[in-house]
């Protein structure tokens, strides 16, 4: 609702919804996209000089002329951004903003993240280790099988699937972590008052239940065709790194693929027919260098050591991804070995394991790079 006490350029300095009305002041103005705000934003400093700045001072702006400058004067208004808010909040939608605790870190990392984030759901730091999961929506039934089984087989070990509520690959990737018990988020390109398609209004409820919808959309927005391309660099930037499945050449998960090469995560596809239009774009993929992958293990195995490591229960903090595949008496081992070195002798006291056992497990896990023998009898975790 709009303030009625204090007008757009006089806004109560003590309000604790500040910084958050004015992230949504500019992130309704139409046309104003990422990357122009990122220039705003290193030319002004904040949201809030921004929105102070005259319309000469924006046009000195790369990218913002005569329209867009008047645009942010016109639309981006605090009555506006007020009752956003409190569409939001009637939704039970959760809103973030870059540089606070509650935004996703991996999201920001990227060159040019999302102003604010709107959640429906919960996240959660276990989040962290996620896999986006794309493809076409006009799969094949061999495409809805391996995203099925793939997205099954993540879920189990722990990753949360990443995708974009689409049809076809993007819907089965969402089914597959639900039906395995794990977690899933759906980037939408729609505001959280427009779910789409609209057939999956079922699939979005049940994301919610476990996972979350995300989107940087306003709340009413509808579908438009260039806000697709856009949403799937939230989809690669949410993840470690991105499956594409049965992606042909026109596909617009190749869009995810090529932002996933420039935020610097993995990128890997599920080779499929060569006589099918419907793998080419994959095959292509393979071809200049992507990784080939068959299942689970190909994925994990493939990713490196996390930017940081993350607390997926109180006993347990996972510094590379294939950590998740281990078994129960091979994570009890590596938990016992720390960044600094240890002797080996103080694993097999600690692990209350017989020795052979425990001499074993850490060949085992010296084979899958997760430990590294010192001299002297030492080891130390990668």
């Amino acid at each position: 609702m709009a303030n009625e006490l204090f007008p757009d350029d006089e806004a109560d300095p003590a309000d604790p919804d500040r910084d958050l009305i004015d992230v949504l002041r500019l992130n309704l103005v139409p046309g104003l996209g990422p990357r122009t705000y990122q220039l705003l934003l290193e030319r002004f400093g904040s949201p809030r000089g921004i929105l102070n700045a005259s319309v000469s001072k924006l046009q000195e702006v790369q990218n913002v002329g005569p329209k867009l400058a008047m645009s942010l004067i016109t639309h981006g208004t605090e009555s506006a951004a007020r009752e956003e808010l409190a569409k939001a909040r009637a939704a039970g939608v959760s809103l973030y903003i870059r540089e606070t605790a509650s935004y996703p870190t991996s999201l920001g990392r990227i060159p040019d993240p999302p102003t604010v984030i709107y959640c429906k759901g919960t996240l959660v730091e276990a989040d962290g280790l996620a896999i986006g999961v794309v493809g076409s929506r006009h799969c094949t039934a061999y495409g809805r099988q391996q995203t099925n089984r793939l997205a099954q087989a993540l879920a189990r070990v722990g990753i949360t699937v990443v995708s974009g509520l689409a049809r076809g690959i993007d819907a089965e990737a969402h089914k597959g972590a639900l039906e395995a018990g794990g977690r899933t988020i759906a980037v939408c390109a729609t505001g959280m008052n427009t779910i789409y398609p609209p057939e999956h209004v079922d699939l979005a409820a049940a994301v919610v239940k476990q996972g979350c919808l995300l989107t940087e959309s306003p709340m009413d927005q509808t579908p438009k065709s260039g806000l697709f391309p856009q949403r799937n660099r939230i989809i690669s930037g949410l993840s470690l790194g991105v499956v594409l499945i049965e992606a042909g050449r026109s596909s617009g998960a190749l869009h995810t693929a090529r932002h996933a090469m420039e935020q610097n995560r993995e990128v890997f596809a599920m080779p499929g027919r060569v006589d099918s239009d419907a793998s080419l774009g994959c095959l292509d993929l393979i071809r200049d260098g992507a990784t080939l992958i068959r299942d689970v293990d190909d994925v994990l195995s493939a990713l490196g050591p996390l930017v940081k490591p993350i607390q997926r229960t109180p006993t347990e903090t996972v510094r590379k991804p294939a950590e998740l595949t281990l078994s129960d008496q091979e994570r009890i081992i590596l938990n016992l070995v720390t960044a600094e070195s240890i002797a080996v002798d103080d694993v097999i006291r600690t692990a209350n394991i017989e020795a052979s056992r425990v001499l074993s497990t850490l060949t085992v896990l010296e084979m899958k790079r997760l430990v590294r023998r010192l001299p002297g009898g030492f080891v130390v975790r990668y």
